[in-house]
């Protein structure tokens, strides 16, 4: 197996990342051509992983849709942190902290509009560790 970490500066800024670039970097030199699978971790309590599509929209969307279904108010027993912090603590329930890509011929099998997101909702943070590792089959 081969693995490493990859930095995702958020800035502080909540929101969905599209970590695909990164993932196809490591899956390129990783798989050297091979088929097997992408495991992409994020080692957060705060913060899951997505396929989704991104661009037209979709990032307002998404921190809209996650702004509905986990409002960002005092509602919250967990309450250290920024406004609403409590509600970044349930968002593994929506978005795991782990997804897994097949890779086939040293190509991430994504769909065409499919992209791998960090889903970020929590601004106390200026940087995210994504764990990714390459098994081979």
């Amino acid at each position: 197996m081969r693995t490493t970490e990859i930095e995702v500066r958020t800035g502080r800024r909540r929101g969905p990342f599209d970590i695909t670039v990164e993932c196809e970097r490591f899956v390129e030199d990783a798989a050297a051509g091979g088929d097997g699978l992408l495991s992409v971790f994020v080692p957060h309590a705060t913060a899951g992983l997505v396929v989704i599509e991104l661009g037209a929209g979709t990032e307002t969307d998404v921190m809209e849709a996650l702004d509905r279904a986990l409002p960002r108010d005092d509602r919250w027993v967990h309450r250290h942190g920024s406004a609403g912090h409590g509600a970044d603590h349930v968002v593994p329930l929506l978005a795991s902290p782990s997804l897994t890509v097949p890779v086939v011929a040293g190509r991430l099998m994504l769909g065409t509009w499919q992209s791998i997101v960090l889903l970020d909702p929590n601004a106390d943070n200026a940087s995210r560790s994504v764990r990714l590792s390459f098994l081979a089959g």
